[in-house]
């Protein structure tokens, strides 16, 4: 890859229309093989619950196999939702692939899962400003997008009941985080100073990354434990300074690291000439849409099925800042995207997320990308 900023994958495990989850794990570990070959650093599994277009419901299975199918390329979560789990089964589950694949492992922490957001970030002292929509360097900054109304769907309450045990709570996400780094540590006391210790887990060689989309609590966990932060542009762009900004404020130095340390996610299609990334990304507002009116991820659907939606207006405003942050074309337009959004946002790494409806163009994207990142 390249000689400066190296690149990961985030994949969500898309199924794409008339395919199957089988079709897709199986896509999924071939695009892991892939990645490996063409010197991608990391490749990341999300976790998604009830979406008929996403078979990454547990990143520690996925990641299991795929573990078995490479041999160098660090592999992880990005991220499991710490909103319906404890700190102990999370760091069984990853002790338990460590023991057999030692010193790959990332183990991304979310928030994600249902809770409500936290408090909204304190602006930073000198914090970047954003001009008409645009960073300093031109990044396209969109407006804050609210996921207020995702938080009050029907659909979203049933997936924590589903997820959660009857009468659970959700323990407050800095003291899992406290958790699971004790455990991983050894040095885990209960209130009364009871010891636990995890067999596999303890010990592991195990990086921890916290992923968040703002610069309030899970900048501020990250940042105040000395961990590795990856902001989620893809998710939400018009925060992405925010976040960057405020892991920055927060970090204080620990055993991992000496400086902060980030990773700034980016949707990508790349193809040989504009036109084709285009027409492959056709689905992507569609899809996107399906995730925002909460009704979960759509099978991602082909360039026709996509064209052939009715958009209203309310339509292209729930899409339009992820649609108009996609970055798509030719290998070198989006070699000098993905350059701008790590210049804005100071990222030590880039993480690529590309869904297209057939897998070769998927993989196609990627290696597009590699060939164009190590010229640079």
């Amino acid at each position: 890859m390249s000689s400066g900023i190296p690149l990961g994958i985030l994949d969500l495990v898309p199924i794409s229309s008339g395919s199957t989850a089988t079709e897709a794990l199986h896509n999924s570990i071939d695009l892991a093989r892939q990645a490996e070959r063409l010197g991608y650093t990391r490749y990341w599994y999300a976790e998604h619950h009830l979406n008929p277009g996403v078979a990454g419901t547990s990143p520690a299975v996925v990641l299991a196999l795929t573990a078995a199918a490479t041999s160098t390329i660090r592999i992880g979560s990005g991220a499991v939702q710490l909103g319906h789990r404890t700190a102990l089964s999370t760091v069984e589950e990853f002790g338990l692939v460590d023991a057999l694949h030692p010193g790959r492992l990332d183990l991304g922490l979310g928030r994600s899962g249902g809770r409500p957001p936290g408090a909204p970030a304190a602006p930073v002292p000198g914090a970047t400003p954003v001009i008409d929509g645009r960073a300093p360097n031109g990044l396209r900054i969109p407006p804050r997008f609210s996921f207020a109304h995702l938080l009050g769907s029907p659909r979203v309450a049933l997936q924590r009941k589903l997820l959660l045990l009857p009468g659970a709570e959700s323990q407050p996400y800095g003291e899992q985080i406290d958790d699971v780094l004790d455990l991983l540590a050894g040095t885990y006391r209960s209130a009364d100073g009871i010891e636990a210790h995890v067999v596999p887990g303890e010990g592991a060689d195990i990086q921890v990354w916290i992923l968040g989309s703002s610069g309030g609590e899970s900048a501020e966990a990250a940042g105040r434990n000395g961990l590795r932060f990856a902001a989620n542009y893809h998710v939400s762009p018009g925060t992405v300074l925010e976040a960057a900004e405020g892991y920055r404020a927060a970090f204080q130095p620990s055993e991992a690291l000496d400086e902060p340390y980030l990773t700034v996610s980016a949707d990508v299609v790349v193809a040989e000439d504009e036109e084709t990334a285009r027409e492959l990304a056709t689905g992507y507002g569609l899809w996107v849409r399906s995730i925002r009116t909460a009704e979960g991820a759509i099978p991602f659907p082909t360039p026709d099925e996509a064209r052939a939606h009715t958009w209203s207006e309310a339509d292209r405003a729930l899409v339009r800042d992820r649609t108009k942050t996609q970055f798509v074309g030719s290998p070198g337009s989006v070699a000098d995207q993905l350059t701008q959004l790590q210049e804005a946002t100071g990222a030590d790494e880039l993480l690529i997320t590309t869904i297209t409806h057939d897998h070769k163009d998927r993989v196609r994207s990627y290696e597009l990308l590699a060939e164009e990142w190590r010229k640079r």
